[in-house]
């Protein structure tokens, strides 16, 4: 056992965080994703949601500050009359872990599968809120 390391932080997933380099993605990916085909490298988190997984993981994840949008979100599908309130959930989370971050970076649905194929690896969770999928971009400390 470790101290003050959040629950929701699997021996896993804090391996995964410290495998990766700077510049690689990681997608912490609601409960509709198709995260099994499109990972790399799955990590399950079940029975959590999206910002209690994104406010651990930000407690040992540093942003990339050498690129404008280092959090990328699924856009909303063009005609969905979705109004994601959770993303306004992610601004509050980013800014207070005390990373910095100007926007996010709306990514098509589509595009962020393809881009989702490329990253590290996927975090699927329970996250029953639509478009709550995210893909943070590591920094360097």
């Amino acid at each position: 056992m470790l101290k003050n390391v959040p629950t929701v932080i699997s021996p896993e997933l804090m391996k995964t965080l410290m495998e990766m380099g700077h510049g690689d993605e990681i997608v912490i990916a609601d409960g509709n994703f198709p995260a099994a085909s499109v990972a790399q490298r799955l990590i399950r988190c079940d029975g959590h949601g999206v910002p209690e997984v994104l406010e651990a993981v930000l407690k040992f994840f540093p942003l990339d500050i050498y690129v404008d949008k280092p959090v990328a979100l699924m856009a909303v599908v063009q005609g969905d009359k979705t109004k994601p309130t959770i993303w306004e959930q992610y601004r509050k989370i980013i800014s207070s872990s005390g990373e910095t971050l100007t926007d996010f970076d709306f990514v098509e649905r589509f595009a962020f599968y393809e881009r989702a194929k490329k990253a590290y690896a996927v975090v699927a969770t329970s996250e029953k809120a639509l478009y709550a999928n995210m893909i943070l971009k590591k920094g360097v400390i």
